[in-house]
């Protein structure tokens, strides 16, 4: 049963189409029970016209709010002309089902003008049928009430599970972050310890072959086994080495590389959007074409910039992105609304330092500070190789 329901959830229109049947069943359960044969076709044909738009609610709402307030006003007129027994439709549930919708997925301006319409529809069914005043009233407030309130709730609640996932996403793009940069550090601490493999052996071999160059005539053995250390220090090395780099070799699948340039910079701009911050990106010139490591400092750059926004900019924080792709050079510009205070320079590999060792592997140069009108600005500029 769990599984059904989480995959229902997934399925809005299959759902609204159940919930559209479970009407149409109550309505005919009510024309069994007290609609008599001469009158019943009219019955069912209002059944039918209340219930089946419900299944269309979230992809035309606005649309299916207002045909379902006609139908069922239709569907009083006609109870009036032919008698009493077509007053109440229970498939009207539908008017408050539709409030709900407004509310919870359009928004409250729309569904406050719905509820409007359905007071007026009230007074007007009061006015015209001679419906019991107080029963009616009751009744309307209470359903239109629920309907507005747990459309609040169900809102509020799926805004926080959204902004959750948001922060969730954000947290672990952070997480993926951090790993990458605790592998490069381990890749460069590997490099030190390949060259310093390569530099101790290499000189060895430079050492005996100068020696073997010598003794080659006067002390044949001794060159003998000059070249003999040669060729085990030469195959160390070679071992050695290719244990290195088979720490370092790596064959991924291209279609599974990140993909940055223009779209990781709109994909991290969203995703810092559902987190709650207000990202305004200005990009100039072509990103796609520049070579893989500019591309990547930019996007991280922007990213560090826009979590660390995110982090220490305050209530409701505003960020400003600009990327110019020059003749020479790509310059990225990220500034906030200067609400909180700005990031430390931590030793764990990443905000400001992080940054900055970045630009300063790409051969740019970084600016971070804060300018004369209080806004916290990131500045850099990477030159095109």
């Amino acid at each position: 049963m769990r599984r059904f329901s989480l995959w229902l959830r997934g399925q809005p229109f299959v759902a609204d189409a159940l919930l559209a049947v479970g009407l149409f069943v109550v309505d005919i359960l009510v024309f069994v029970s007290s609609v008599d044969g001469l009158n019943g076709p009219l019955f069912l044909v209002f059944s039918v016209v209340l219930t089946i738009p419900v299944a269309w609610r979230r992809r035309l709402p606005r649309t299916i709010a207002a045909l379902t307030l006609v139908t069922t006003l239709g569907s009083d007129i006609a109870g009036s002309l032919v008698g009493d027994a077509y007053n109440g439709h229970p498939a009207a549930l539908a008017l408050p089902i539709m409030l709900y919708t407004l509310v919870a997925y359009v928004g409250r301006v729309q569904g406050g003008v719905y509820a409007a319409a359905l007071a007026v529809y009230t007074a007007a069914n009061l006015l015209l049928f001679a419906q019991p005043v107080f029963t009616t009233l009751l009744f309307s407030a209470l359903m239109y009430a629920l309907s507005w309130v747990a459309a609040e709730f169900l809102g509020a609640r799926r805004a926080y599970d959204e902004a959750t996932q948001a922060r969730l996403v954000v947290a672990e793009y952070d997480r993926d972050r951090r790993a990458e940069e605790a592998v490069l550090t381990e890749r460069t601490r590997i490099a030190r310890e390949l060259h310093d493999v390569i530099a101790h052996s290499v000189s060895v071999m430079v050492v005996q072959a100068d020696g073997a160059s010598y003794a080659i005539r006067r002390n044949p053995d001794r060159a003998e086994q000059a070249v003999a250390n040669i060729s085990a220090t030469g195959r160390s090395a070679l071992a050695e080495l290719r244990r290195t780099v088979a720490l370092l070799r790596t064959s991924p699948d291209s279609d599974d590389m990140p993909q940055y340039g223009t779209a990781g910079l709109a994909r991290v701009v969203e995703m810092m959007g559902r987190a709650g911050l207000n990202v305004e990106l200005e990009q100039t010139g072509n990103l796609d074409d520049i070579s893989p490591a500019i591309s990547l400092g930019v996007h991280r750059l922007v990213q560090e910039s826009l979590t660390n926004v995110l982090r220490h900019a305050g209530h409701a924080p505003r960020a400003v992105v600009k990327v110019v792709r020059g003749e020479d050079a790509v310059t990225v510009e990220i500034s906030d609304n200067g609400s909180g205070a700005p990031p430390s320079e931590d030793g764990g590999g990443h905000g400001l330092l992080g940054m900055r060792e970045r630009v300063a592997v790409l051969r740019g140069t970084l600016h971070a500070g804060r300018t004369p009108h209080g806004n916290w600005l990131v500045r850099a500029t990477l030159p095109i190789e």
